[in-house]
């Protein structure tokens, strides 16, 4: 169950398409590969198999977990560098700590969000709190890339906070659905993520049975992430379940439907709606980096491995010589 949440979706703003939106047609429904990160947490590659260039401006997304860990499972990630896009942690139920090179850290849960601007280059390490550690419990998130424009990947590194009572909440006209409104806007409700890269973020529950026609700006892409349930997409009611990503084709309305019926441990459908303005720039990605060309690439490693992205800090134990 999403944390944050209302009792009466019918006392919040509703958005809905006006009735000339164009809806996007649905131009593919893939599946995401599972597989296991950092330490060995278990994540699926939300955007496995889709062409870039219905991505662009996002570059990955991994949903991690649901997991309902035992005592002393929980894990999370070493240190690792990062240069030239924005990493967006968002977790739906559990604890993650933070840490970086920098002296900067946090402890996001429940609905929180952090958006980090890696920007010119950081290390950092994401783990679970050890209070988690001994006992065990539900972990379920989202960590999303954005690409940053040429102009803004050398910016200095930059974080934002975003607590779960701070996202915009909207309804549907009929109240069938709650829209956490984390980054961009809709239909001129604006949440309160900070972004280079202009896109939307939207996490939706919907009832079994709702559905959502929402305006979706023309000039972004658009796509659709099944986090659990089962349900529809587009006005062909093409049918997506959990670990599904649909990629929308061009238009100004997106369409998503909600299964009558729902599995018992996920009594609603969860999605996650994004949409971006393409940068159409080159991209030259490997691993932690993501820059323009091979030449800025080999300059991100070579500067990783001298240190200029930091250096782990000596309180964990750890030299400072580097990883």
């Amino acid at each position: 169950m999403p944390a944050v949440t209302v009792e009466n979706p019918l006392t919040l703003p509703r958005v809905a398409a006006s009735g000339d939106a164009v809806a996007r047609p649905v131009l593919a429904v893939t599946d995401a590969p599972s597989g296991f990160e950092g330490e060995g947490f278990p994540v699926r590659r939300a955007f496995a198999g889709i062409n870039y260039k219905y991505l662009d401006p996002f570059i990955m997304m991994d949903q991690m977990g649901e997991v309902d860990y035992g005592a002393g499972e929980p894990k999370g990630t070493p240190w690792h560098p990062h240069r030239g896009f924005e990493t967006v942690t968002y977790i739906i139920d559990g604890t993650f700590v933070h840490q970086d090179s920098n002296g900067g850290g946090g402890t996001i849960t429940n609905g929180d969000t952090q958006w980090m601007t890696a920007g010119s280059g950081l290390l950092h390490i994401e783990t679970p709190p050890e209070s988690l550690v001994a006992s065990g419990g539900l972990f379920h998130g989202l960590q999303l890339w954005v690409n940053l424009p040429a102009k803004d990947k050398m910016k200095d590194p930059r974080y934002q906070d975003i607590r779960g009572g701070q996202v915009q909440l909207l309804s549907t006209p009929d109240g069938g659905a709650l829209l956490r409104v984390i980054a961009g806007e809709l239909d001129g409700h604006e949440g309160p993520g900070i972004t280079h890269t202009p896109i939307t973020m939207v996490h939706a529950t919907l009832r079994p049975g709702a559905e959502i026609t929402l305006p979706w700006r023309a000039d972004f892409n658009g796509l659709a992430y099944v986090l659990a349930g089962r349900g529809s997409v587009g006005t062909e009611r093409r049918p997506v379940h959990l670990g599904q990503t649909a990629v929308f084709g061009a238009g100004s309305s997106l369409t998503v439907r909600a299964d009558e019926k729902q599995d018992s441990n996920h009594p609603d459908l969860e999605v996650v709606l994004l949409g971006g303005q393409p940068l159409r720039e080159p991209m030259a990605h490997y691993g932690p980096f993501v820059m323009n060309t091979r030449e800025e690439l080999q300059q991100a490693f070579d500067d990783y491995q001298k240190g200029r992205l930091g250096r782990i800090p000596a309180v964990h134990g750890m030299s400072e010589g580097g990883l």
